[in-house]
């Protein structure tokens, strides 16, 4: 009998419908990157998932976000998420916290998440969530810049400490070294970041990054590939 799901088990079984619909997925950042792991996600079977975004949606969000649209502006990203999902599967269970990720946060993390997804932008935050995935042994993965990028196929997955070229894996390796954390899986670009320059042709060190429609929503979508095919692998 078809489903929704019909296709993907052709690929992967009964069994790994099952392994992807007990898996829940905790996905930190819902902009370019994290709006397409989601999708990625939800699509292929994933059914329990923990949301957390402070912002909402505005309208320099509309050139590379899934979630927003114009009748979305000024609403919070974790309500259109969670109403995404619940459109393409009403039986997904969806928690959702519209806060800031910090060393304060409660209540987010346990042992009942198998997988989280950094898509975050800020370096704190990213360092927290690593050191809590640790802590908890739960699995990680996190993506580093695609801001001022233009070719979707840089991207690659390995360690941290295996990076080059993009300046927030910079500043990873370094933070990480710092804490003894020994290794950490990314998503990176090996383009060399493109140099924005302001009305005075000038470059500046405190700048809003370039971005498109096509560079974070793959990301985001290599991502839940990873994610995906982890969950298979396990017994």
């Amino acid at each position: 009998m078809q489903n929704q799901f019909s296709r993907t088990e052709l690929l992967i079984g009964k069994e790994g419908i099952r392994k992807l619909q007990t898996a829940k997925i905790a996905i930190f950042g819902l902009g370019g990157v994290g709006s397409y792991v989601i999708e990625g996600l939800v699509r292929a079977g994933v059914s329990s998932f923990v949301l957390v975004d402070h912002d909402t949606v505005e309208e320099t969000n509309l050139n590379r976000q899934i979630l927003a649209t114009t009748k979305t502006i000024g609403k919070p990203k974790v309500e259109i998420a969670k109403q995404r999902i619940l459109d393409i599967n009403p039986f997904a269970e969806v928690e959702t916290y519209q806060e800031f990720f910090t060393k304060e946060s409660q209540g987010i993390l346990d042992h009942t998440i198998s997988y989280i997804i950094d898509a975050v932008d800020t370096v704190s935050a990213k360092i927290e969530l690593v050191m809590q995935a640790n802590q908890l042994q739960i699995p990680i993965i996190s993506c580093m810049g695609t801001g001022n990028k233009l070719d979707p196929t840089k991207f690659e997955l390995t360690d941290i400490y295996h990076t080059s070229i993009c300046p927030l894996a910079k500043v990873m390796r370094k933070e990480l070294k710092r804490r003894n954390i020994p290794a950490l899986k990314v998503l990176y670009s090996k383009e060399e970041p493109i140099i924005i320059k302001n009305k005075k042709n000038e470059t500046t060190k405190k700048q809003t990054l370039g971005s498109i429609s096509f560079v974070p929503s793959v990301a985001g979508l290599i991502i839940a590939g990873e994610v995906i095919k982890e969950m298979l692998r396990q017994k």
